[in-house]
């Protein structure tokens, strides 16, 4: 922390001013490195973008093929293959960015300076304990945010211009690699992290241990709405074999027995050998009419405004849990 850091008051009308100001001088270097972070990652994807571009010229068909269309193989350009496998990690580059943003608020951010005692020049120069963490918070919040809501944007429109490619592999948009940096959410998480950040260096107070903690917690619940994301929206049902047309995400299928219990294909998979020996199974089980459920393109926005929604509940829980486990130790 430098002497200006130090140094500089904070007059009590100027609200979050000076704290804010203060945070600014402090941490310039690692602001600078996210500035960096962030042209790097829309640089990418504009590479990636140019780069396809460029080699369009070796594609003989409006696929994408560079073979001769029509004779029943296709193979693409190394640029596109590449890009799609690129574009495919989008969503799991933006959870990583907004774990180093949890971990960074939680570590250098707050944990640092309750470890070592430098909190209390900053209270006695007219700023309170609320104020402080509030400038700690609300700083990372509006740049995470801010940049956040860049990267989806220019992450949109790299994924969906490759995607309009018929023949695309890899860029579903329900992907647990794709779907978080295609909207809200990616905010959301950005936020989350920072009231995670914020709570867990409050309770321990430990620079190190705070931001092991943050990391793993963070995690858990990244890793856990990737696994059941498809929870939190209704799923369509279609029967008798009438499979959906389009970019649909299959979650489960099946069979109905007659009196409408479902018998699903993971209880017969490990027994099958071949497709009928599969569908011997279900039908040996009672399984009369076959069934899908499924996530039509037209769920993205419902899945990503309810994720949304409940990561932003979780952060203001968080926040208003590091407020008062502040108040309560310090007043």
């Amino acid at each position: 922390m430098s002497a200006i850091g130090l140094r500089a008051p904070v007059a009590p009308a100027a609200g979050l001013r000076g704290p804010v100001r203060v945070l600014l001088r402090q941490h310039r270097r690692s602001l600078w490195a996210a500035g960096a972070l962030l042209v790097l990652g829309i640089g990418i994807v504009v590479g990636l973008r140019i780069w396809v571009a460029v080699a369009s010229s070796a594609e003989r068909c409006a696929d994408g093929d560079i073979t001769r269309c029509g004779d029943g193989s296709y193979l693409s350009t190394y640029a596109r293959s590449h890009t799609e496998s690129y574009l495919a990690s989008g969503g799991t580059a933006v959870l990583l960015l907004a774990g180093l943003i949890g971990v960074f608020v939680a570590g250098p951010l707050i944990a640092r300076e309750l470890e070592s005692g430098t909190y209390r020049l900053a209270w006695a120069q007219s700023a309170s304990p609320a104020q402080w963490l509030a400038a700690r918070l609300a700083l990372p919040a509006a740049l995470a945010t801010a940049g956040m809501t860049v990267l989806v944007l220019v992450y949109r429109w790299g994924w969906s211009g490759i995607r309009s490619n018929p023949r695309a592999s890899g860029l579903s948009w329900f992907q647990s690699g794709i779907h978080p940096a295609l909207g809200p959410t990616a905010v959301a998480y950005a936020l989350l992290a920072v009231a995670v950040g914020a709570l867990c260096a409050v309770v321990v107070r430990r620079t190190v241990l705070s931001m092991s903690l943050t990391a793993l917690v963070l995690g858990t619940l990244m890793l856990g709405f990737g696994k059941r994301r498809y929870e939190l929206w209704p799923t369509v049902r279609a029967l008798g074999g009438d499979y959906p047309s389009g970019d649909a995400w299959y979650t489960e299928s099946g069979m109905l027995t007659a009196s409408g219990n479902e018998i699903y294909s993971k209880d017969c998979i490990i027994q099958a050998n071949s497709a009928e020996s599969f569908r011997s199974c279900l039908r040996n089980r009672g399984g009369i009419t076959e069934f899908v459920d499924y996530h039509p393109a037209s769920h993205f926005w419902p899945l990503q405004l309810v994720e949304t929604g409940i990561l932003l509940v979780l952060a203001a829980a968080a926040v208003a849990l590091a407020f008062r486990v502040l108040r309560r130790r310090h007043g």
